[in-house]
């Protein structure tokens, strides 16, 4: 749920450095200090998505092995009912 909510505010801050950044190319003083003051939030927001990635990709690693050994373990049992 972190992780979705970093991606909208990542999506979003990009959209605003982005209509910044026109506005600066065509001699906006005050959209280009937004644009260095977005950047650096924007560096801020990217380094807690690397975070919460990291963090996602584990969580659903660590929850696929433990799927599969459940299976590998019923699998085994019912092997030795069998026998």
């Amino acid at each position: 749920m972190a992780l979705q909510k970093t991606i909208e505010n990542l999506q979003d801050l990009l959209d605003h450095i982005k209509k910044d950044l026109s506005k600066s190319q065509k001699g906006n003083k005050t959209a280009s200090q937004r644009v260095r003051t977005n950047t650096i939030k924007l560096e801020k927001i990217a380094k807690k998505y690397r975070k919460e990635s990291i963090k996602n990709e584990l969580k659903l690693i660590k929850e696929y092995r433990r799927d599969k050994r459940k299976k590998y373990l019923s699998k085994k049992k019912a092997t030795k009912i069998k026998k």
